[in-house]
């Protein structure tokens, strides 16, 4: 039988899994379950009391398979709209005042989840010392549709509220309040340049990936995908929209007049992403990127061969190109910006590309980052990697990241110069 260990909030007990050098609590809700009156509404406190079993893993935003499934593999996880949870690794809830790093998982705003294998945190709370928070926030329509009278980026506020959540309680799990880092990947990476516009409740932060240089959707545009999402789901209004099962939902969202809207080149980007709404987001984003980029100290970067993972691109000069143009500029200037404004900024590329197909393609550092190559099986972005040199680098990238974590330097020197990891 599993040995449990509990720790104490105001409003309860929450009761985790003890591990041998690090401890987890699954599906810890921070939000009600965003479900019937409260879907497309913004995030209201959890109200549970008493004893929480934290000892599961909890369910996961509702999605369909993920576009870059054949690079990365299938991901796997119950899924239900009450996805409202985090988890937490922490090394001992024993009050120690340990650096805290919280993970924003990418997926085009439609896929991934925090509470997923591929992103066990056990191995960098182990090794670093720290306590890890991985969260789920919603995903395609129920958190990123926008439409009038309802309010915009829903998704962006879960983030927030999680974000509160770990500031109020994390020192019952041995974590600093006071030293919080955000590390998101792709959409994960773009929503914490969002939230460094707002009132960022973070200390530092690690942008992995993230189209930083392409804005965010305008208002106008995001109404007239709302527009069409509503017709292809067949809602007549927004308490239809609210009333209708899940898989409607999921459905319109691959529904073919919205995919050849898309595919025609009218709205740049995904389905669904941040919107320049005006209230969570100002509509003139872009222009106030520089300020953003200065809001904390940063680590951020790209791979070599980003698009690599998206259907029409390889490893050739002009995919390169092409992901320079979506990722390596903005990522860059971000570091400048963020340096200009007197913070510590440092660079990196990951060159590690172990297939010629895939070389060193978007989200190839996942498995690296966290540790987590058993989870990953057999992704094919992966295959034929040697596995000494993959524990080699693993173990230099986690050490980086950490270190800056912990409030120092990853161990290059500042940005413009940059590291590569290969």
């Amino acid at each position: 039988m599993a040995s449990t260990l509990d720790v104490q909030l105001p409003q309860g007990t929450v009761r985790g899994l003890r591990g041998p050098a690090v401890n987890r609590y699954g599906a810890i809700p921070y939000a009600r379950p965003p479900v019937g009156a409260l879907r497309f509404r913004a995030p209201e406190p959890a109200d549970w009391n008493g004893l929480l079993d934290a000892t599961g893993v909890g369910t996961i935003a509702p999605q369909r398979p993920a576009r870059l499934r054949d690079v990365m593999g299938d991901l796997d996880g119950e899924q239900s709209e009450d996805c409202l949870h985090l988890t937490i690794w922490t090394p001992a809830a024993d009050g120690a005042p340990r650096p805290v790093v919280v993970w924003i998982h990418g997926g085009a705003w439609q896929s991934g989840a925090g509470a997923l294998p591929w992103y066990d945190g056990s191995r960098l709370a182990e090794e670093g010392d720290v306590v890890v928070v991985a969260i789920n926030y919603r995903l395609g329509a129920p958190g990123w549709l926008c439409l009038p009278g309802l309010p915009a980026n829903l998704g962006l506020l879960d983030q927030e509220a999680a974000l509160e959540w770990v500031v109020r309680h994390i020192g019952a799990f041995g974590g600093d309040a006071g030293r919080i880092t955000v590390m998101g990947q792709s959409a994960g990476a773009s929503c914490i340049a969002a939230l460094c516009g707002r009132q960022p409740r973070f200390h530092r932060a690690i942008l992995q990936s993230g189209a930083l240089g392409r804005g965010f959707r305008s208002l106008e545009d995001a109404y007239a995908l709302g527009q069409l999402f509503m017709e292809a789901a067949g809602a007549a209004d927004l308490e239809a929209l609210r009333a209708l099962p899940i898989e409607r939902l999921l459905d319109a969202q691959q529904a073919p007049s919205v995919l050849s809207a898309l595919s025609a080149g009218n709205y740049a980007g995904p389905l669904f992403t941040v919107v320049a709404d005006g209230t969570v987001v100002p509509r003139d984003a872009q222009a106030r990127m520089a300020d953003w980029a200065g809001a904390r100290d940063v680590l951020v970067g790209t791979t070599r061969d980003e698009m690599a993972a998206f259907p029409g691109y390889g490893t050739d000069a002009d995919s390169r190109a092409v992901g320079e143009a979506a990722f390596g500029a903005g990522s860059r200037q971000w570091a400048d910006d963020a340096r200009r404004a007197g913070r510590q900024a440092w660079s990196y590329r990951v060159d590690f590309g172990p297939t010629e197909r895939f070389g060193a393609c978007h989200c190839i550092e996942l498995p690296l980052l966290f540790g987590t190559l058993e989870a990953f099986g057999p992704a094919p972005m992966l295959a034929g990697a040697d596995p000494g040199h993959v524990r080699d680098l693993s173990a230099r990238m986690r050490a980086a990241w950490l270190r800056f974590i912990r409030g120092g330097s990853p161990g290059w020197d500042p940005a413009p110069a940059m590291q590569i990891f290969d």
